[in-house]
């Protein structure tokens, strides 16, 4: 169980709380007011006076101050008031129950699962003695009643704290994986940006110059000069051609539709050989798979052989793609320095943030992602619907 209370996106959950416990307060007065019940005169001083302004001033502190009137003090003084309408009227036995497990797992969605079991325990320590004291039913009923009313209190302060953490954990993931995209968006325009001027702009400038030169030896009748420019012209617009495609091809299956993944590796392939100075060995089966696809996978073995390349020291890469069952399963195996891959997989520092990577593509296509480090190497095993 965690203790931590996750933040809130909206306030509107919690002045939308803040204005039914309002409105159930008055409902008690009403009900008061129309029905003959017993003590009837001290529950209504209890609530219309006390409880009522009580309720009133949390409404009021949930819009202008959220923070207090998260404060799990507040569920305490709920739980109090049922526990003094009880004290009051004996015979308010059921409804406090009923008023009671509603409070609870209000509460613990708001508090969280620890706290929220926190608030069940106090309900418990606050209500059941009264009841063991005055209540309409005792004996072994009384213990039957107790008995599964603490279940459920328990069982809804845990719930529905659990509920709330697990889906305000699933919208920070969900917010964190989209900074991480920005981030990565924009780390891959920057690197193309960088690439493009200092390889092919760079080149073009040359090119415009042997062009030139070229125009001018025409000019002056030099013909074996002209054709020799000419000659240099041609190889800078090959090296342009080279480059650029090298380029287009790094950014994967998704940036040329026509490619298939085992096509975007084997011509990858060559490419990471020069740029980390080891072999990329690979045994591909050819596998028609969808763009979303085809393009996680290729961004997790781009992954997997970048962070062989910068980290491991790895002398070899190797690379097999192949279809298990209904399944497609992608492995990529390094033979340099392992790590803890545990630690990496939830590091979200600046630099570290591949393995996290990987493992959000794996699941944005329903597949899933295991590596194994060790002395030996790393092994990076992806698979996703085939």
């Amino acid at each position: 169980m965690n203790l931590q209370r996750l933040p809130i996106e909206s306030l509107r959950p919690l002045t939308g709380f803040a204005a039914l416990r309002v409105a159930m307060v008055l409902v008690v007065i009403a009900a008061l007011i129309a029905f003959d019940v017993p003590d009837r005169g001290a529950l209504l001083v209890l609530a219309a006076p006390i409880a009522l302004p009580v309720a009133l001033a949390i409404a009021v502190l949930a819009r202008r101050r959220p923070a207090l009137a998260l404060n799990p003090a507040v569920a305490l003084v709920d739980l109090a008031f049922l526990a003094v309408a009880e004290g009051i009227a004996p015979d308010m036995y059921a409804p406090v129950r009923f008023l009671a497990l509603f409070l609870i797992a209000a509460h613990a969605h708001f508090q969280g699962e620890l706290r929220g079991v926190a608030i069940a325990v106090a309900a418990l320590i606050l209500l059941v003695p009264l009841a063991a004291i005055d209540a309409p039913v005792q004996g072994a009923l009384l213990a039957f009643y107790e008995c599964l009313f603490a279940a459920a209190a328990l069982a809804s302060g845990l719930f529905m704290g659990r509920l709330r953490h697990v889906e305000s954990a699933g919208r920070i993931r969900a917010l964190e994986l989209s900074r991480r995209v920005l981030e990565a968006e924009s780390e891959v325009r920057r690197k193309i940006a960088e690439t493009i001027h200092d390889g092919p702009v760079q080149e073009l400038v040359s090119l415009d110059m042997v062009l030139e030169a070229a125009r001018r030896a025409v000019e002056r009748g030099d013909r074996d000069r002209a054709l020799a420019l000419l000659e240099d012209a041609k190889l800078a617009t090959e090296r342009n051609i080279g480059a650029l495609r090298e380029e287009i091809t790094s950014l994967g299956p998704f940036a040329i539709d026509e490619l298939t993944l085992d096509v975007a590796l084997k011509q990858c392939a060559p490419m990471w050989s020069r740029r980390y100075g080891f072999p990329v060995r690979l045994d591909l089966e050819d596998v028609n798979l969808p763009n979303e696809i085809c393009g996680s996978l290729f961004g997790i073995a781009q992954e997997a052989v970048a962070n062989a390349g910068r980290h491991s020291g790895a002398s070899e890469v190797s690379i097999s793609v192949r279809v298990l069952g209904e399944r497609v399963e992608l492995r990529v195996t390094d033979n340099g320095t392992g790590f803890d891959e545990q630690a990496a997989l939830a590091s979200d520092e600046p630099g570290h943030i591949g393995l996290p990577t990987m493992r959000e593509r794996a699941e944005m296509i329903d597949g899933t992602l295991r590596i194994e480090s060790g002395r030996d190497g790393t092994t990076v095993v992806a698979q996703a619907p085939a």
